[in-house]
């Protein structure tokens, strides 16, 4: 069950001016609809108008009623234990037995090394499916190394350890 937190406001007692807004009655209406539309801005959805007694001091020892105007909005509570459903996720695709030998085929090859170090860095979706990501950077650094030491050897340069 939804619970809600509740706003009552004074209502306005003068209306304002507004761009193509003429006579008494237009601008309290309009004062009244810039009112509600600022608490709608807020998440408040407007419920009723009230007029309800409110008893004030008159003079020393004096006291009357006086009669308010009073506007009732309405929201849902935030952070309520109840609102809060977690989202279940959906179960992972079952996978097909090809796919599973596959992959465990690609463990066991001896050829790791050469796709390792054919890596240009750019996820390629046929021949790095089953290679992480941590493994595609340690193929780059690999790949980058070999080819600094292969440009070093052609110079005559001693390679840098």
């Amino acid at each position: 069950m939804p619970r809600y937190e509740y706003k009552v406001v004074a209502a306005p007692s003068k209306g304002i001016k507004g761009k193509g807004v003429r006579g008494a009655e237009a601008r309290f209406s309009y004062a009244l609809q810039e009112l509600m539309n600022g608490m709608a801005g807020y998440g408040w959805e407007y419920q009723r108008a009230e007029t309800l007694p409110s008893i004030e001091r008159s003079g020393i020892a004096g006291s009357m009623t006086e009669w308010r105007n009073v506007l009732v909005f309405r929201r849902l509570r935030s952070g309520d234990a109840e609102e809060f459903q977690p989202e279940l996720l959906p179960a992972p695709p079952v996978s097909t037995q090809d796919e599973t030998n596959a992959r465990q085929r690609h463990f066991q090859s001896d050829d790791d090394d050469e796709e390792l170090l054919s890596d240009n860095g750019v996820e390629d979706t046929q021949s790095n499916k089953s290679i992480g990501p941590s493994l595609s950077i340690l193929a780059r650094a690999r790949s980058v190394a070999s080819t600094a030491r292969d440009d070093t050897a052609e110079k005559g340069e001693k390679p840098e350890t």
